[in-house]
């Protein structure tokens, strides 16, 4: 019986192609996502079954890890990819956005897992390959919030990468850099508030310099390659910079100086060098 994959948030971009790849390479693909019947595309491949999950639910959770069960016997990866992102200035944050950029890309990513282990230690076996950003290692401007959490997802898959070597489970972290999906358009909630304009300037040179940069991004299907890569790596190894600059990046920020960096990174904030 070939392996089985569940996905959250496979209903575009990473999630999609992630699908699409494990689908290719012969898996059972669990492709979880809110709208299920908007996926007719992945619905019509064999051995992928498309499932109403939202990581806001926690009923929702548990009714499709159970259908997965009892459809392919089995799940030997987890992929939790579902997130969300707002970007803006943090002072015109609302509590609103706040609550949710940790309540998706945190609590959601936590409880799916929480929900998945009883199942892992059963087998003594399993992955979860837990989908990071670049931003949970390297901060960049306007996206503190996003930052915050994805640092969360690091030290939260850090930690628990020991705890589950008892168990024979898995914990692998893939970290996509800059890559061409609706992430910065649809998918990308807008921070701002009418009494706080102080930041518009700096704020719109940045979003003008991130679209122009996306022609230069990688696409989803570079980064679902790294997840199979992780998915089949029985190794220790933790963590899977994928694609979009992540690996030059992460490369900078280990040889140059703190100040020197944090100086470049403050020049993309504004385009105005400082003091």
């Amino acid at each position: 019986m070939p392996p089985t994959v569940f996905i959250t948030g496979a209903s575009r971009g990473i999630g999609k192609a992630t699908a699409v790849y494990f689908h290719q390479k012969g898996w059972q693909v669990a492709a979880t996502m809110r709208s299920p019947e908007q996926a007719s595309d992945l619905a019509g491949l064999d051995n992928v079954l498309c499932l109403r999950l939202d990581v806001l639910n926690p009923d929702s959770i548990g009714l499709a890890i159970q259908e997965a069960i009892k459809t392919f016997s089995r799940i030997d990866v987890l992929v939790n990819n579902a997130g969300y992102a707002a970007m803006g200035p943090f002072e015109a944050a609302s509590a609103e956005q706040i609550q949710r950029q940790f309540a998706v890309n945190v609590f959601g990513l936590m409880r799916v897992t929480q929900l998945l282990l009883p199942h892992f230690r059963a087998q003594k076996d399993g992955a979860v390959i837990n989908i990071s950003s670049i931003g949970g290692r390297i901060t960049f401007p306007w996206y503190s919030l996003y930052n915050a959490s994805k640092w969360t997802v690091e030290g939260f898959s850090e930690a628990v990468h020991h705890e589950l070597r008892l168990f024979g489970i898995r914990v692998k972290v893939v970290e996509p850099g800059l890559i061409k999906t609706d992430f910065y358009n649809d998918s990308m909630d807008r921070i701002s508030h009418p009494h706080c304009t102080a930041y518009d300037e700096a704020f719109h040179h940045y979003t003008r310099m991130m679209h122009q940069s996306l022609k230069f991004a990688a696409t989803p299907d570079q980064v679902a390659k790294v997840v199979y890569r992780a998915a089949v790596d029985r190794s220790r190894k933790l963590r899977y910079p994928a694609a979009g600059g992540a690996s030059l990046l992460m490369l900078l920020r280990k040889l140059l100086p703190d100040a020197l960096f944090l100086r470049m990174m403050g020049f993309t904030a504004t385009g105005k060098k400082r003091n």
